[in-house]
């Protein structure tokens, strides 16, 4: 997800402006948008940070009816909690210290398109109690009014957060989760999307490279895998800042493994070790013998993280624990 990228490749998906990738994970979620964007219901956006929820979101817009209208994003957790009633629903002047006039809000600033709703799970609880009131009857009074006006938006609302895990812990509204999860979207981590992660790089190092006035053309082999093996914990954001790094700090056709940082290179040889392990010639180990030394292999890569260690083995973090428990008792192989 780049915010000028080109439509994707060899893909008959109407969905442009910001995608990049053919990977199955992506070309769901063009077919998903698709449909939502036809509907007037709202959308609810689950993602980790840094997988372009904000981009998903101007995808629906721009491919709903309301596309000639305005898109106006406001980010919830962005802005300070006492703050965040009046950039939602605006206020009258005098109304606080600091409004000398009167100020609309995001909710009539989108009026007749779209308002999108970011990390709308760190609103407190206070506001949370308005906006479910909003969402009602889209009616709405401006701070230090006692006006009610209307205002005729569609809303779109996203969250890095498992809302399920926010409810049980008394931070989200239950209620107003489900006035919101009505069309759900999920983002895929850029880790699940396979060769996405090299398109998305080519795309910003030509990028970088024009910016930055340099001569580099693509990537070397090794360096394509590194950046395949990489858990990418901060998505595509991270993607972009080792990238422009590496254009910025480096000079070349050929962008080489040497180039990136540290801590990829030591991780995917780490990953190449225990690749190669298993297969030792003139050995051949149990599978039980190799299965740990996979797992463990994933765990030593990941730093200790299970949940990474886990996502990348496609299994559960309980698999891995249950494991680690198991040769515990057992003791050394």
């Amino acid at each position: 997800l780049l915010d000028d990228a080109p439509p994707p490749a060899h893909s008959t998906s109407r969905v442009s402006g910001g995608f990049i990738g053919t990977s199955p994970a992506m070309l769901k979620l063009y077919e998903r948008i698709e449909n939502a964007a036809r509907s007037q219901a709202t959308v609810f956006i689950i993602g980790e940070t840094g997988t372009g929820k904000e981009l998903c979101a101007e995808a629906v817009h721009k491919l709903s009816p309301r596309a000639d209208k305005p898109f106006i994003p406001i980010n919830c957790a962005a802005i300070p909690r006492d703050l965040l009633e009046s950039e939602l629903f605006g206020h009258i002047k005098g109304a606080f210290t600091g409004a000398i006039a009167d100020r609309d809000g995001a909710a009539s600033m989108a009026d007749g398109g779209t308002l999108f709703l970011d990390e709308v799970a760190e609103m407190a609880p206070d506001m949370q109690t308005k906006l479910l009131r909003f969402l009602q009857n889209r009616t709405f009074m401006k701070v230090g009014s006692s006006r009610v006006e209307q205002t005729d938006v569609r809303i779109v609302c996203a969250t890095n957060r498992d809302p399920v895990s926010e409810i049980r812990a008394g931070k989200f509204r239950e209620d107003l989760f489900y006035r919101l999860h009505v069309l759900p979207l999920q983002m895929p981590p850029l880790r699940d999307r396979g060769h996405d992660i090299i398109d998305i790089a080519q795309t910003l190092l030509r990028r970088y490279a024009e910016e930055e006035h340099k001569i580099f053309t693509g990537m070397s082999e090794e360096a394509e895998n590194i950046l395949r093996g990489h858990s990418w914990p901060g998505n595509i954001r991270e993607l972009q800042n080792v990238i422009r790094h590496i254009v910025v700090m480096h000079d070349g056709d050929l962008l080489t493994a040497q180039m990136l940082p540290p801590a990829l290179r030591e991780s995917y040889d780490a990953g190449t070790l225990l690749t190669d392990a298993p297969f030792a010639p003139g050995e051949i180990r149990t599978l039980e013998e190799t299965e740990r030394e996979v797992i463990e292999g994933a765990i030593h890569r990941y730093r200790g993280n299970i949940q990474e260690a886990a996502a990348r083995l496609g299994i559960s973090p309980s698999t891995i624990y249950r494991k680690k428990s198991l040769w515990d008792k057992n003791g050394a192989l």
